[in-house]
């Protein structure tokens, strides 16, 4: 069926609007991961949420940025209070969210209109398209699900008040939930926390009647970086008296701001952390000072329950980071289409018009990705770890927040300049997409510890076992005579990608961890062309469409550039040399002669 180019010059911005209706991308997507039932009752509910995003929730996202939270540490008689006073817009959120629209309720139980829940790809869906409007709310919202999912899957019971806060309806039961993770010394390396889990004395008196005084704990410590720092439903890794040192020593637990019996928990909030972005979740600084708290599951098994809310983390950042994309191409487009220079719209000149034909694009390619590793997601939950869904997995999300949160921040500042000196103005909303943009590449890991999780996910998961039947499956099928040649392209860079993972199984570890990243851009690129094409493919097959061959085309012709395998078979060693690294790096001098001897791809 054919459909007419989305006016964008009708828009005076991007708001005012239904986000739903406007990203046809993001309806491709849903139809093509969501199980036919299942698309048939969400279709509804993604227009109208995505309705009252754009009509209710766009202003009010603006205005809480500008005015932000405040934390109240104690009350006027030096009681501890550790509550943040929220601006009074964010109610009106968290009604649309969780009341109205259940977001976190809808994985769990059955929505109105089912007599099922839906998948875990709905709910990032519909946090994609909240991100359309505010990241930082995203924040909180995911994260609510994701301690539900902890809860859900390693919980005995015991905590089952808290998981039906997490994941209730009602606006009146539901609480939050958060996962603090980092402390000062540790960042990245979990491993090296150092926050103590004391088992409680045997007269020691506990809040917690309904739980085994066996799992109950009191914390000690300090946590650094603490997003939505007043949750009910906080997950933090503490050690117990004995563990071991690393990962294999923490344990988990579920951490209250406030106790069973109303009291406020044991611990200091010290401040909020004045940030660049993302001011509607309140981050800060918390003291652990003997609060009280419970044993979820086994002692030891901490980060391997945290891994499950972080696998649903990372996916919630690379869904994020494409509903600021959509929303910044948006504006882009929306501003492009109005505004005129030497006579004539903007958009009418071919290098806008190149540059917007790219950014939608790598909006599309991303969108792939990220919506086929939540696909994987919900198969591994019906097929279990011995699945080729649970190895693609392992390798897709971790690839699709390092590659998204990247894009995110190079098409927000984009935006931005297409929208020139406004673009740089609050009012004007693309300031703020950057601004929330930036911390994308930071949560849930930075690059570099993603790229080394895609290096253990085919070193312990044997990833590569389940990818390369998927690709070549996708390649194979693909048959209409405008796609061939580029499938053809893909291929050759599938055997590129091959060829690169065995050269890295017989290299030495700098080796393989010096071209991580590289590798990743690799797996992106190749597995973004394979699903572009097969969508293409499906799109000519259904509807006698060729938009996504187009699509397909542009992808691969600018995505594959000449150097084999992105360099990771060239034996290339430039920057891993400790005297090129420290003179460049940090300015240190470098004797003329030397650079005779100076290192070449073949060392």
């Amino acid at each position: 069926m054919a459909t007419d180019p989305i006016d964008y010059g009708a828009l005076d911005e991007g708001r005012g609007c239904n986000y739903w209706e406007l990203d046809p991308t993001l309806q491709f997507e849903a139809e093509r991961i969501y199980p036919d039932d299942d698309f048939e009752w969400a279709e509804e509910v993604l227009s109208e949420f995505g309705d009252v995003l754009g009509h209710r929730m766009a202003d009010t996202a603006d205005r809480i940025d500008k005015e932000g939270h405040e934390l109240c540490s104690f009350d006027k008689f030096g009681e501890r209070r550790n509550e943040v006073e929220y601006h009074p817009l964010i109610e009106e959120q968290e009604r649309i969210t969780y009341e109205e629209f259940g977001v976190t309720h809808d994985a769990f139980h059955a929505p109105p209109g089912r007599d099922e829940p839906v998948g875990l790809s709905h709910t990032l869906m519909m946090q994609t398209l909240l991100s359309y409007v505010d990241a930082g709310f995203c924040c909180p919202v995911s994260m609510t699900t994701g301690a539900a999912i902890v809860l859900d899957k390693f919980d005995d019971g015991e905590l089952s008040s808290y998981f039906e806060g997490l994941t209730a309806r009602d606006l009146d039961t539901h609480i939050e939930g958060a996962m603090f993770l980092t402390e000062e010394q540790g960042g990245s390396d979990v491993g090296a926390n150092e926050t103590r889990a004391e088992p409680v004395e045997a007269d020691d008196s506990v809040a917690a009647a309904d739980i085994d005084r066996d799992r109950i704990y009191r914390l000690h410590g300090e946590k650094w970086f603490c997003s939505n720092i007043d949750a009910e439903g906080a997950l933090a890794l503490a050690r117990t008296p004995g563990a071991p040192e690393g990962v294999d020593g923490l344990s988990l637990f579920l951490v209250p701001r406030t106790k069973p019996d109303g009291e406020v928990n044991e611990a200091h909030f010290r401040r909020l952390k004045d940030k660049l972005g993302t001011i509607s979740v309140p981050t800060g600084e918390i003291q652990f000072e003997g609060a009280e708290a419970y044993l979820v599951g086994e002692e030891g098994r901490g980060f391997k329950y945290m891994s499950e809310m972080m696998n649903f983390e990372r996916l919630t950042n690379a869904t994020g980071a494409l509903g600021v994309m959509g929303r910044g191409l948006l504006e882009a487009k929306v501003r492009a289409a109005q505004r005129e220079a030497f006579g004539d719209a903007i958009d009418e000149y071919p290098l806008l018009r190149r540059d917007l034909v790219d950014m939608s694009v790598d909006y599309e390619a991303a969108a792939a990705f990220s919506f086929e590793a939540a696909r994987t997601l919900d198969e591994r939950e019906r097929q279990g770890d011995d699945s080729d869904a649970y190895q693609l997995m392992r390798l897709f999300i971790p690839v699709a927040k390092y590659k998204t949160a990247r894009m995110s921040v190079d098409m927000s500042s984009y935006a931005m300049e297409i929208l020139g000196g406004n673009g740089y103005v609050r009012e004007h909303t693309t300031e703020r997409l950057l601004r929330d943009a930036q911390v994308l590449p930071i949560w849930e890991g930075p690059s570099n510890i993603l790229a080394l999780d895609v290096l253990r996910a085919f070193n312990r998961e044997d990833a590569h076992e389940a990818l390369v039947p998927y690709l070549q499956a996708k390649l194979d099928a693909v048959e209409h005579p405008a796609l061939e040649p580029l499938a053809g392209t893909v291929e050759e860079r599938f055997v590129e990608l091959q060829n690169a993972l065995a050269s890295l199984a017989t290299e030495d570890g700098d080796y393989a961890q010096y071209h991580a990243k590289r590798l990743a851009d690799l797996v992106f690129d190749v597995v973004s062309g394979a699903l572009l094409l097969e969508e293409a493919q499906e799109q000519i097959d259904a509807d006698g469409n060729g938009r996504k061959a187009l699509v397909a085309t542009r992808f691969i012709e600018t995505r594959f550039e000449d150097d084999e395998a992105y360099g990771v078979t060239s034996g290339e060693r430039f920057a891993m040399d400790d005297e090129t690294f420290a003179a460049i790096a940090k300015y240190a001098s470098v004797e003329p002669e030397t650079l005779v001897d100076a290192p070449t791809a073949d060392d």
